[in-house]
């Protein structure tokens, strides 16, 4: 099983098939994975088979590499077009969360004022006050919602604790549009079971979610790098042209990377 573990606290800058020149910012241990979800498309892997020895990096120890990648950068003539909060878990499950994503406006406004600050959640910890809190001071406020089937949350998503999607949906309205759903679209087999979330029974209620929702976007993508789980294969193009035409006309802007 091929897995990417990523550096911390910095890493890249990658090209984002999303967001551009991506500066990415890992708030999890470096040798490993934690996560508040076992996704079994996940390119880190399964959360069992990556338990870190070493400890979240602190907040002072990001705030000062990310300045130091930044100056970088600056002398080099390369600015990132966005600072992305993702890597080796939930990002939001950082202890001085908050904090930390207000240092780095900070820096940001400093050193690179065009980027914008994005998180990529699972959005299991948003029912948190600092959480939410946090969130809505980014520019890009990223949240997974791959399905509203709790079965099917169970199979592919995986939660390691609680986990209510009709709470979660009703606590995603209360970002009153600042925030953007993320969502895997992908057909495959896993443990014998049918995991693709193509067809109609699953997308017709995840689209009457998107329309309570109301984010200010939607993005749509399909697998691009080895999984943990070999049995899932890619949506189409065909297949996610569809689905975004459909967002689209509830006048939400959508994206299909494929």
């Amino acid at each position: 099983m091929s897995t990417v573990i990523y550096p911390s606290p910095i890493f890249g800058p990658v090209h984002s098939r999303r967001l551009g020149v991506s500066l990415g910012i890992n708030l999890m241990p470096a040798d490993g994975k934690v996560c508040t979800f076992d996704c079994i498309y996940c390119e880190c892997g399964f959360n069992a088979d990556r338990r870190p020895t070493q400890k979240r990096p602190t907040r002072m120890e990001v705030s000062t590499a990310l300045e130091s990648k930044l100056l970088l950068m600056k002398d080099e003539g390369v600015l990132p077009d966005v600072l992305t909060f993702a890597g080796n878990g939930e990002p939001t499950a950082h202890p001085d969360f908050l904090s930390i994503i207000k240092d780095t406006i900070a820096l940001r406004n400093r050193y690179c004022p065009e980027a914008k600050v994005s998180v990529l959640s699972n959005a299991t910890l948003i029912m948190r006050p600092l959480v939410f809190d946090a969130l809505l001071l980014v520019d890009n406020n990223i949240l997974k919602l791959d399905t509203v089937c709790p079965e099917y949350i169970r199979a592919v998503n995986r939660p390691c604790g609680h986990y209510n999607v009709s709470e979660l949906i009703e606590k995603m309205k209360e970002f009153h549009g600042h925030c953007i759903v993320q969502t895997m679209f992908m057909h495959g087999i896993s443990n014998g079971k049918d995991v693709s979330n193509l067809k109609e029974e699953l997308i017709a209620p995840w689209l009457d979610a998107i329309k309570e929702i109301r984010p200010q976007q939607v993005m749509i993508y399909t697998i691009d790098r080895e999984t943990p789980d070999q049995g899932l294969s890619k949506a189409t193009h065909e297949e996610l042209d569809n689905i975004v035409s459909r967002i689209e006309a509830f006048g939400i802007k959508a994206s299909a990377s494929y």
